[in-house]
């Protein structure tokens, strides 16, 4: 696990994000996790992707590198200052403004205004009450082959405990459960990370 962790190396534009999202205590995505997201992102040759939950844009980098040179990363948050130091770091990265759609609010308040069928990744980094909602977009966002990816699909571990019945691992069990039993989705759960959620929509 500390191999695949370690075997894809960060610049330093993706360790000065992640030591900002510990200035600000935010978890960023590991550096597994991320290379995961640039794979997916490199395989589906994408052009458009949503990502929910900014942070200070570690998760971003690692997708605006995986996507096409002209795709547009649309990342959501509600933290106008985590958003202020991501959007700084976009740039530090070489990508130009335009390559960023930097939206502040609540997901389930903007991810309704979001175009059908017109996306080729989704990206969800904010587990919680809102994770079902999210797939539930996501299948209105995507293109049929289009991927869903959800951070924290492990719940920190617990997520094989039948023990654990805390609310947000209940919603998580709960979630990928339903994704893997759905007709609507081909998934696999990779061990990365906290856990990698990712589903092609069929």
């Amino acid at each position: 696990m500390q191999f695949a962790e370690s075997y894809v190396t960060e610049d330093i534009v993706l360790r000065t994000a992640r030591a900002l999202a510990h200035e600000v205590g935010v978890e960023a995505v590991t550096p597994g996790a991320g290379a995961a997201l640039r794979l997916l992102a490199a395989a589906g040759n994408a052009r458009a992707v949503v990502e929910i939950g900014t942070g200070t844009g570690v998760s971003g980098v690692w997708l605006l590198r995986g996507m096409r040179p002209d795709g547009v990363l649309t990342t959501i948050d509600v933290e106008v200052e985590y958003q202020r130091i991501a959007r700084r770091l976009f740039q530090e990265a070489g990508f130009p403004s335009g390559r960023t759609r930097i939206i502040t609010g609540r997901a389930l308040d903007v991810l309704p205004r979001l175009a059908d069928g017109v996306y080729d990744l989704v990206f969800a980094d904010a587990p919680g009450p809102g994770f079902a909602a999210y797939v539930d977009a996501a299948l209105r966002l995507l293109r049929p082959g289009g991927v869903l990816a959800l951070n924290g699909a492990l719940a920190a571990g617990r997520i094989g405990d039948p023990a654990a019945r805390d609310m947000e691992t209940v919603t998580v069990r709960e979630t990928i459960k339903a994704i893997r039993e759905s007709e609507h989705w081909v998934p696999a759960l990779l061990p990365v990370g906290h856990g990698l959620l990712a589903a092609v929509k069929s």
